[in-house]
């Protein structure tokens, strides 16, 4: 909406700024980060007025939990979706196709999860797995008939794109394209829901999972930066950019109240959205496996439940009785049990544990998503 500014620069010459993506991300990011602090204090006291409070079922996680975690208000995504929302119509294109994929991926998956999160609260079970991934494949087959439809969207939408390689790898066809595009939403979006487990641990490696995709986008979307580091050029993706600074200035809006002791939980609605997001920068960049490296502490995460789970079926099956690798599932629950019996041994202050546990995560995902840009220059 701001862009459009930019033609008035004859009356006041520095309204060019407008025309700028550079510009316009970093006034997406104060905007929605803005719009996050102030909206925050109005929206948590709400949520405790109508008692949408945090609910832990898990009795092994819930020995962890903190007195004041249980009861603190949830679906605190709301706040990132409409702060980011409302700074992407405000400085993107909003004649931009893509801008419009990725906010609606980004609202769908969070009404998703908004569903989600009401349902347990107020009959304790939410959405099935059935109807969550129904919603998601038919939102899927709606993004993918969108890009089937533009000409040079078509054939990027069939290729396989592997790090390290500057051409695509292999012609997924219709149907290998859509699945792959299924597995990469699905994916994304149920990792970050499964490191949403401590204070600002999910916020913060996503944080650090959007800063490296807003360098993606904008070097994807600009034909002399993509030639130069030999990844495909999409026309249209710069415009990603914008979004990306407002959903990081959210997360860092939301991650000033959400950081530890938290006074409000993202839930499921922002979980499920800030995943399908990232999933939906990594699809139309053609940056999917990339994803892989970028995301690194939400695959970890992911990959341990599935481990934990796989062995424990098998085991139960092979010697009447499960088994753990772990000591708890997702993996930062692992390191929190560990961590809290080591504290208690050495007699420091178990309160710390939390905090030491994220603060790491956080560094990892630095890492992942460093060596994900890095990446780029290697073909």
């Amino acid at each position: 909406m701001l862009y459009y500014l930019m033609e008035l620069e004859g009356l006041f010459s520095p309204l060019r700024l407008f025309k700028y993506i550079s510009f316009r991300t970093l006034g997406a990011a104060a905007t929605a980060f803005i719009i996050a602090l102030v909206m925050a204090p109005w929206l948590i006291r709400k949520l405790r007025a109508l008692k949408i409070r945090e609910m832990v079922q898990d009795g092994r996680i819930s020995d962890l939990e903190k007195e004041q975690k249980v009861g603190t208000p949830t679906m605190g995504g709301l706040m990132i979706i409409a702060s980011a929302g409302i700074a992407t119509l405000l400085w993107a294109v909003t004649a931009n196709l893509y801008v419009w994929l990725t906010l609606g991926t980004f609202c769908l998956m969070g009404a998703i999860g908004f569903i989600d999160d009401y349902l347990k609260i107020k009959r304790k079970n939410g959405l099935s797995v059935k109807m969550k991934f129904s919603a998601q494949l038919a939102w899927a087959a709606v993004v993918f008939a969108v890009l089937w439809s533009i000409p040079d969207m078509q054939e990027r939408a069939r290729d396989l794109m592997v790090p390290f390689f500057k051409n695509p790898i292999l012609d997924m066809g219709l149907i290998g394209g859509f699945i792959f595009m299924v597995v990469v939403l699905v994916g994304a979006s149920n990792a970050v829901n499964l490191t949403d487990g401590l204070d600002g641990l999910a916020i913060g490696c996503s944080n650090s999972a959007v800063v490296a995709y807003l360098f993606l986008t904008y070097v994807v979307g600009n034909y002399r930066f993509a030639n130069y580091l030999q990844v495909p050029f999409v026309l249209g993706t710069g415009e990603l950019t914008v979004f990306c600074g407002a959903l990081l200035g959210a997360g860092l809006g939301f991650l000033w109240y959400n950081c530890h002791p938290a006074k409000i939980f993202m839930g499921d609605t922002g979980s499920l959205a800030i995943g399908g997001a990232i999933a939906m920068l990594a699809i139309l960049t053609k940056q999917e496996l990339l994803l892989i490296i970028v995301g690194g502490v939400f695959v970890i995460e992911a990959a341990s439940v599935v481990i934990q789970s796989s062995y424990f079926k098998y085991s139960k099956k092979r010697f009447g009785k499960g088994r753990r690798i772990f000591k708890c599932a997702p993996l930062h629950h692992h390191f929190e049990f560990l961590e809290k019996e080591r504290a208690l041994e050495e007699k420091r202050p178990p309160e710390l544990v939390e905090t030491v546990i994220v603060t790491r995560f956080w560094i990892l995902s630095i890492i992942f998503a460093l060596i994900g840009v890095a990446t780029l220059k290697i073909r």
